[in-house]
């Protein structure tokens, strides 16, 4: 019985590493440099609606297709980036389209 409760404790370990890495060691906040930056693919239905509210905002932004840029891909990863759009606002980073959360942080 201990075996197969270890087993099961191990593999649910093994399962959700990336989260208990982040919990360890948390990402480092986004760009600083006052920079727009989102991270976004090109059938992403959010990520249009986060392009139109930056157009409508006039938010100068700058975007990278993380299925295209493998470079942005990274840094998508290392924000903690599992689904699009991830916002990079001004090093305050925001996991999907919350319109709040955007003009909060702009």
């Amino acid at each position: 019985m201990k075996t197969i409760l270890l087993i099961l404790a191990a593999l649910a370990l093994w399962q959700n590493w990336d989260k208990i890495e982040r919990w360890i060691d948390p990402p480092q906040a986004g760009n600083a440099s006052g920079e727009v930056v989102l991270y976004a693919t090109q059938w992403c239905g959010y990520c249009a609606k986060a392009r139109e509210l930056f157009a409508e905002d006039g938010i100068a932004y700058r975007e990278v297709d993380i299925e295209k840029d493998s470079a942005g891909r990274a840094q998508y990863q290392a924000l903690g980036g599992r689904g699009v759009p991830v916002i990079d606002l001004r090093g305050q980073v925001i996991h999907g389209y919350d319109v709040r959360a955007i003009r909060a942080a702009y």
